[in-house]
């Protein structure tokens, strides 16, 4: 069974990350969390002037959390009524990192999914202020969703490393039950001016293969040294329908996820990014 953290502002893209997760998951055993954390929004809230009125609105900001997961849940099993499907809502008076935190240890989750942007939906950004710090700060696999992005069956997942790292058999296997449904093709990319790869490389190309040997893998070597350049064409060119990179320090993602490269964020997130935090969690 698997277990999916869905933190939820209750935004449209949110709903659209929801909804995705449900139909992408359909087919297999899964305990669902939605978790509202309403820390900020309480902090945020625009009738908090004094400390007098300090609990009467955080009962109400709390009892509006409890309700609108409790209306989610509802919609939800009308949405997908999945015999598979186990749910469950989590409201808490806390920080989304903390809280998402607290919940991938006590649950073992194995992956959250939420969308790229949220309430907010700032049209110049790739990744809202709350994605952005998931992505950074909690190490357990994300999937985010960017808004409105239906395709739920992935045919091409493009996978861009350098070899250099020794990846989790975990978060590998999480990227084969993936593809493995919709029998994805997963490309592994290795972008570099060298063509030959080291004894480690070697050992780490062969750890990916039998990882995902119940997978159809395609193993791709591109002459450049424009890394996001390279991988930003490469989905243009072969279309593919989901991107899975691996955030660590010293990592494409990390190098991407900068401010300073923003741009560089963008270059597949039309599509879903399946981030891999690399993990020790069993």
């Amino acid at each position: 069974m698997l277990s999916i953290l869905i933190p939820t502002d209750f935004s449209e893209n949110s709903k659209n990350a929801i909804n995705y997760a449900l139909e992408f998951f359909k087919y297999q055993k899964t305990e669902f969390y939605f978790m509202h954390a309403y820390q900020n929004e309480f902090y945020d809230h625009e009738e908090l002037a004094s400390r007098d009125v300090f609990n009467d609105i955080l009962t109400r900001v709390r009892n509006e959390s409890q309700s609108n997961l409790e209306q989610l849940i509802t919609e939800v099993k009308k949405t997908a009524p999945n015999p598979r499907f186990t749910y469950h809502c989590i409201s808490a008076y806390n920080t989304l990192i903390e809280e998402a935190n607290l919940i991938a240890n006590a649950k073992n989750i194995d992956l959250i999914v939420m969308g790229t942007k949220g309430i907010s939906d700032e049209r110049h950004i790739v990744f809202g202020s709350q994605t952005f710090q998931v992505l950074k700060y909690v190490p357990c696999p994300v999937l985010a969703i960017p808004s409105n992005y239906t395709n739920t069956r992935p045919k091409r997942i493009l996978f861009p490393t350098n070899f250099l790292m020794p990846y989790k058999r975990r978060e590998l296997k999480l990227l084969s039950i993936l593809a493995k449904p919709n029998r994805s093709c997963i490309d592994v990319l290795y972008v570099s001016k060298i063509n030959k790869l080291s004894i480690r490389q070697e050992d780490n190309k062969a750890f990916i293969k039998d990882a995902l040997s119940e997978n159809e893998v395609k193993f791709h070597h591109e002459d450049s040294i424009k890394i996001a350049d390279t991988i930003k064409t490469f989905i243009e060119e072969k279309d593919f329908d989901m991107i899975t990179m691996v955030n660590t320090q010293h990592s494409f993602l990390e190098d991407m996820l900068f401010p300073s490269n923003i741009d560089k964020v963008s270059l597949g997130l039309t599509i879903p990014l399946l981030a891999m935090q690399n993990t020790a969690r069993v």
